[in-house]
């Protein structure tokens, strides 16, 4: 198996690394709770987009 012929200097291996960022997540207000939540997904009363997602949820809150 081939193996690096030289070690890779610190200063070459972070300017490698300077791409690598954690994304930011995007949140949103939902519009009847004005709970904030992920983009996407349903907050954790079950409400998405306004409405909600599970109509048997309700009985549970």
């Amino acid at each position: 198996m081939p193996h690096p012929k030289r070690k890779i200097s610190n200063s070459r291996r972070d300017k490698r690394r300077t791409h690598y960022k954690g994304a930011v997540p995007t949140l949103s207000v939902d519009p009847t709770s004005g709970e904030t939540h992920l983009r996407h997904r349903v907050t954790a009363n079950g409400y998405y987009k306004g409405k909600l997602a599970f109509p048997d949820m309700k009985k549970d809150i």
